[in-house]
C-alpha cells in the first residue's frame, strides 16, 4: 500500500470516473486502474462498483476512503512538523470562492494581500459551495469563501462580513420612483435568478418564497434564470426583467444610469454573511489569519465587516 494508491482512490471517488481521475492525477488510465486493483487485492475488498457508465463506492469502500483521507492529512502534518520554523506565508495559498463572491471580492483582496504578503500568492478556483467543500475536505484547497449557513464537521468557519441585497431594474421600470422595495413585491415581476446549485439563488428565494412558484403569465414567465450575476445584469439592462444582487455585485456595475436603476429593500433588509472556512487540521494557521486581515482591509464600502 502506498500514498500514491491512496491518492488514486480518492481521485476516483471524487470524479466517479477512472479516466477523469487519471487525468487529475497526471497518469494514464491503465496505470491508475492497475494500482487501484492492486490495492483492492491487498485489502481483500472491493472499493468501487464498476458500471458501464457509472462508478459507485461500496459501503466498505466509503470507510476506507475516509481513512485514506485522514492518512494523507496526517502526512501533511508530518511535513509541517519537519519544516517547523519555516515561514507559513512563504508558499501559495489555494483559495476557493463561490461564483457570487469571487469576482467582486478578489479584485480588492489580491492587491491587498500582495502588498502585505508578496511571498503568498493565491491559487484561485471558483465553484459551487458543495464542490468547494468537497475539494477542501480532500486537501485540494486550503480555504474557501462561502456564504452562511455553513456547518460541516471537521471544518472551521469564520464570519467575515455582512452584505445587504439590493434590487436592480431597468431604468425605465415604474419602481424607479420608489424609495425602497418590499420583498413581497418581487413575485409580481419577471425576476431573474441564478440557476440551481447557486446558494445565492436559494437565499433570494428565502427572501421571496412566492418567487419560486410564481405563475407563468406571459411568454417569458415570471422567473428567469441566468448562468452568472453578470449575465443576469446584461439581461436586466436589456429590459427583460429585474433581479436581486448582493451589494458588492451592484458596485461592480459597468452600465450607465440611463440603463439601470438600483433600489434598496424596505427594512428588514435581506442580507448574507460571507465567511472563510478551512480544515481544522490545516497546518498553516498564520496563512488563514493573513488572508482574514487582508479581507478586512478591503475597501468594500457597502458591507459591514465583522472583526
Amino acid at each position: 500500500m502506498t500514498l500514491t494508491e491512496l491518492r488514486y482512490i480518492i481521485a476516483v471517488a471524487r470524479e466517479h470516473h477512472f479516466g477523469r481521475a487519471a487525468q487529475a492525477c497526471h497518469v494514464s488510465q491503465p496505470t491508475l486502474s492497475v494500482a487501484i486493483k492492486k490495492l483492492e487485492d491487498e485489502l481483500g475488498v472491493l472499493l468501487f462498483e464498476r458500471g458501464k457508465n457509472d462508478i459507485r463506492i461500496t459501503p466498505q469502500g466509503e470507510k476506507i476512503l475516509a481513512q485514506a483521507q485522514t492518512v494523507l492529512e496526517e502526512v501533511e502534518k508530518l511535513k509541517a512538523i519537519a519544516s517547523a520554523g519555516q515561514d507559513q506565508l512563504a508558499e501559495p495559498l489555494r483559495l476557493g470562492a463561490i461564483y457570487t463572491i469571487g469576482p467582486y471580492l478578489l479584485p480588492h483582496l489580491i492587491p491587498e494581500l500582495h502588498e502585505r504578503n508578496q511571498q503568498m500568492p493565491l491559487i484561485i478556483e471558483e465553484n459551487y459551495t458543495a464542490r468547494l467543500t468537497e475539494k477542501l475536505r480532500q486537501g485540494e484547497l486550503d480555504a474557501i469563501l462561502i456564504a452562511l449557513p455553513f456547518d460541516e464537521p471537521g471544518l472551521l468557519t469564520l464570519p467575515l462580513y455582512r452584505e445587504p441585497f439590493m434590487v436592480v431594474m431597468p431604468s425605465s421600470h415604474p419602481w424607479r420612483e420608489k424609495n425602497s422595495i418590499d420583498t413581497d413585491e418581487l413575485a409580481e415581476e419577471n425576476l431573474l435568478l441564478l440557476g440551481a446549485g447557486h446558494c445565492f439563488r436559494d437565499q433570494v428565494l428565502e427572501v421571496c418564497p412566492a418567487c419560486a412558484s410564481a405563475g407563468k403569465e406571459n411568454s417569458l414567465g415570471r422567473t428567469l434564470e441566468g448562468s452568472s450575476l453578470e449575465t443576469i445584469r446584461h439581461m436586466v439592462a436589456s429590459g427583460v426583467g429585474l433581479t436581486v444582487l448582493p451589494c458588492t455585485a451592484v458596485a461592480a456595475d459597468r452600465y450607465e444610469q440611463r440603463l439601470l436603476a438600483i433600489k434598496r429593500f424596505t427594512p428588514p433588509v435581506p442580507e448574507r454573511t460571507v465567511a472563510l472556512a478551512w480544515r481544522q487540521s490545516f497546518v498553516r494557521p498564520k496563512a488563514i489569519e493573513a488572508l482574514r486581515q487582508a479581507i478586512l482591509a478591503c475597501p468594500l464600502s457597502c458591507i459591514e465587516m465583522l472583526d
